[in-house]
């Protein structure tokens, strides 16, 4: 089954969340975020590679601090979502995505809160991620959930022009620390 194809409109509550990867799994996911990416913001083939590559260095060097959600939907993945561990106090979100069939029902909202609470429980002080401006319902939902725009870049990636945008989190209140990647956006 296409993770594309479209999910009946009765089935919110039918998704499946797992972190156990199965034979298949992270192709689908680079599959995934290249097709959508390409549709949607018109990415070049260099995002599936780099989406690939980090995948895998992610998935070959993870820890407890570490987790990559899998989203399905009778048996076919729809989404995914990462904690990526960088000190110990800070991570990043990462690989954020919901198949253009699987959205308007929670999921992302759903991934998004299971991220959050795992952060919490591995008492990060902030979490950061990146996003692209035109992305704009991530950007609202990640605002819902308490994070912030701290800077913007213009930047020539992946094929095309862009804006990204770099949100923070401080799950606990505390604003210490941020991002040395945001010292020199």
């Amino acid at each position: 089954m296409n993770p594309l194809e479209d999910v009946p409109s009765d089935s919110a509550r039918t998704f499946t969340l797992r972190h156990d990867l199965r034979p298949g799994d992270l192709g689908t996911i680079v599959s995934l975020h290249a097709i959508v990416y390409a549709q949607e913001c018109g990415f070049d083939s260099t995002f599936e590679a780099d989406i690939a590559r980090l995948l895998g260095d992610f998935i070959a060097s993870r820890t407890e601090l570490d987790r990559l959600w899998i989203a399905e939907w009778q048996g076919r993945v729809v989404g995914s979502i990462a904690i990526v561990n960088h000190s110990g106090k800070d991570a990043q979100l990462c690989w954020f995505l919901v198949a253009p069939s699987a959205r308007s029902m929670g999921l992302g909202r759903k991934l998004l809160h299971e991220a959050v609470a795992f952060c919490r429980r591995c008492e990060y002080e902030y979490v950061f991620l990146r996003n692209v401006r035109v992305l704009t319902t991530a950007s609202h939902l990640f605002r819902s959930f308490g994070f912030e725009k701290v800077a913007e870049r213009a930047s020539e990636r992946w094929g095309i022009a862009m804006v990204e945008e770099w949100f923070v989190l401080h799950p606990f209140g505390r604003r210490r620390f941020w991002p040395s990647e945001l010292s020199n956006p």
